[in-house]
């Protein structure tokens, strides 16, 4: 399970974050580390010192230009945040996350990302509305701001606290629960960039049959994002979605009848 785990860090400024990183990843069983356009280099010697014996993971690292290359295959995409913004979005203690990711993780090919911003402004609107669900720390209100690989460590400890309770056999009745329906899907989870190829396509043609003013978006794509992500849909949903779409568009394009 701890091997389908992806740690992603968007923008990272202090190399000092990207070793603590790599250790609170490695102390917990976690590899699989994407960098989002990083503002500081990996593999620098105050990176690798922070690491203290981690640098492995900082060897191996995926460095990408963009969120949607760095979650692309992932099915749950979950954004740490302290606060749920422009929307309301569906939020997570860290404990919850822990004990969705046995039902999440429980096909082979699946994979969960969780993403992280930027040391001093987070992530933004439009990160966050790419997100599943968000994932709060409830740390002291009165000193909230948690150092980049404090909060890694916390969400990478749930993780190993879930996968130790699957190990022993712990994790069974959850996994029951979280099954959609009660019962196992017949197809897997549509991928993000299954998602994100179909809300393209959805906007593109909302903005076709003048539904969907870009100039006055009223905050439509977004709540539609909140809709579809919410629903969870799987391959075959997403295929059937974007296959209606193409007959709404072929049908637009045709003569009118008569």
């Amino acid at each position: 399970m701890l091997d389908s785990i992806r740690i992603v860090l968007i923008g990272t400024s202090h190399p000092g974050n990207l070793g603590g990183t790599a250790r609170a990843m490695k102390n917990m069983g976690l590899g699989d580390l994407a960098l989002v356009a990083p503002r500081s280099e990996h593999r620098s010697a105050e990176a690798i010192s922070r690491a203290s014996g981690a640098d492995t993971i900082l060897a191996a690292a995926r460095r990408v230009e963009t969120l949607e290359e760095a979650v692309a295959d992932c099915s749950l995409v979950v954004g740490a945040s302290a606060r749920s913004r422009t929307l309301p979005w569906p939020m997570l203690t860290p404990r919850q996350l822990g004990e969705r990711l046995p039902s999440e993780l429980a096909a082979e090919s699946t994979r969960v990302a969780l993403v992280f911003g930027r040391e001093d402004s987070g992530l933004t609107n439009a990160e966050l509305q790419r997100c599943h669900a968000h994932v709060h720390i409830p740390s002291n209100p009165d000193f909230s701001s948690l150092n980049l690989a404090t909060a890694v460590q916390v969400l990478a400890y749930e993780c190993r606290l879930a996968w130790l309770a699957a190990e022993h056999g712990e994790a069974p009745e959850v996994i029951e629960q979280e099954q959609p329906f009660g019962v196992a899907w017949d197809n897997p989870p549509a991928s993000h960039a299954d998602l994100e190829r179909f809300f393209e396509h959805l906007e593109r043609v909302l903005i076709d049959v003048d539904f969907h003013d870009p100039a006055k978006p009223r905050h439509l794509m977004a709540r539609l994002r909140r809709l579809y992500l919410r629903a969870r849909p799987d391959q075959m949903e997403v295929n059937i979605l974007r296959g209606m779409l193409s007959a709404v568009e072929k049908r637009c394009s045709e003569p009118p009848r008569g």
